[in-house]
């Protein structure tokens, strides 16, 4: 059975960082390509970032203060958030997906197979 279980969220001021992490389980998990995505209350998931082997991406919105990184010997990911802003609030999932796609598809939460439940990150103006 996989499962995917994130960590770190909280409540932190504007200007603060946090970082979130992602254990997976059931998979082999070096194979899999790691998204991470956001949802504000009352609006759709968005991509935030992915990692497929040493290939970052991130949306527009995060790029330059969010860094994605993996440790595959732990089977974790994690999302590094600086210069976080009230407008990052939401819940943040982790998720993964075969490495078989071009890396755009990889903003769409349907080339994902796997999620994980989502952890709160609230930032206070």
């Amino acid at each position: 059975q996989v499962r995917l279980v994130e960590s770190g969220g909280g409540l932190v001021q504007a200007g603060g960082s946090l970082r979130l992490s992602c254990t997976a389980s059931g998979l082999t998990f070096s194979n899999y390509v790691v998204g991470w995505f956001r949802q504000a209350p009352g609006k759709e998931r968005d991509y935030v970032a992915h990692i497929r082997w040493n290939n970052l991406d991130y949306s527009d919105s995060v790029k330059g203060r969010f860094t994605i990184s993996r440790d595959n010997a732990k089977n974790m990911a994690y999302l590094q958030m600086s210069s976080l802003k009230p407008e990052d609030t939401a819940v943040y999932s982790c998720a993964a997906a075969p490495p078989f796609y071009r890396s755009i598809a990889y903003a769409r939460a349907a080339s994902y197979n796997y999620w994980g439940q989502g952890t709160q990150v609230t930032v206070s103006s």
